[in-house]
């Protein structure tokens, strides 16, 4: 049995994860932390605005906002806890320079089981295009952009065809129209009500366009990639990104 703490437990993720959590036979929940909402009940669990509360786990899945994550995961390596990070924009840059190598930290770019082969299909197909732009559409209330997916998506796909040929560099007459750029891949971020989370990867050649699009229509989606995480992450040492080894991708 594998005790879960859940901060950020009173966001949507939150409470979607707790009771997922709460309807698996192999985990149980055992914390619930949310400062501000200790007045709230979710899955038949308090919620806490003390953060100690979280000691009693073996794995705490921090589900916040990307200004209060890092002093969190702080916490949870001092209460000894391994942590599934699912917090968009955190980076293992973010977080090796003080977890302890004797804990697991797996960081989650995005927890759809579609949207990590979107990624692994992305990353596979790179070499053979001469380039790449990727655009993320997310709902309006998306604290950050780019997406942490379509940040991960870039960062592999320079990796692997980090020559990106463009026959012209398109002189912006507004700017930013052209989007940022992540490992010489253009990303560009959507934001309008009415969407969830979405991601198309546009690869270019000589007379052919590949597009691989991954589309959540609700978050649900997301929840067999969590209990995939929390199951995963108790046997890692150190900081690891991504689902694909909970997965055995």
């Amino acid at each position: 049995m594998i005790n879960v703490a859940i901060s950020g437990a009173s966001g949507r993720m939150g409470r979607l994860i707790a009771e997922a959590v709460t309807d698996t036979a192999d985990l149980e929940l055992v914390a619930l932390y949310g400062p501000g909402h200790s007045s709230e009940t979710i899955a038949g669990l308090a919620v806490s605005d003390d953060s100690q509360v979280c000691a009693a786990a073996d794995v705490v899945v921090e589900s916040t906002l990307p200004d209060v994550a890092i002093g969190n995961i702080r916490q949870w390596a001092e209460l000894g806890c391994h942590v599934v990070v699912g917090t968009s924009g955190v980076s293992k840059g973010d977080v090796e320079s003080f977890w302890p190598e004797e804990l697991g930290c797996l960081i989650v770019p995005n927890f759809s089981l579609g949207a990590v082969l979107m990624m692994r299909f992305a990353e596979v197909a790179a070499p053979y295009f001469r380039a790449t732009e990727i655009i993320e559409l997310h709902h309006d209330q998306k604290a950050d952009a780019p997406s942490g997916t379509a940040m991960s998506t870039a960062e592999r796909i320079g990796a692997a065809n980090p020559d990106q040929v463009r026959r012209t560099e398109s002189t912006e007459s507004t700017a930013g129209v052209r989007g940022g750029s992540v490992a010489d891949v253009p990303i560009h971020s959507v934001r309008l009500p009415g969407l969830l989370a979405h991601q198309e990867v546009v690869m270019g050649n000589l007379g052919e366009v590949l597009t691989i699009r991954h589309d959540s229509t609700d978050r649900a989606s997301f929840m067999p990639g969590v209990l995939a995480a929390v199951r995963h992450v108790v046997d890692v040492s150190g900081v690891e990104v991504g689902l694909e080894a909970a997965l055995g991708i």
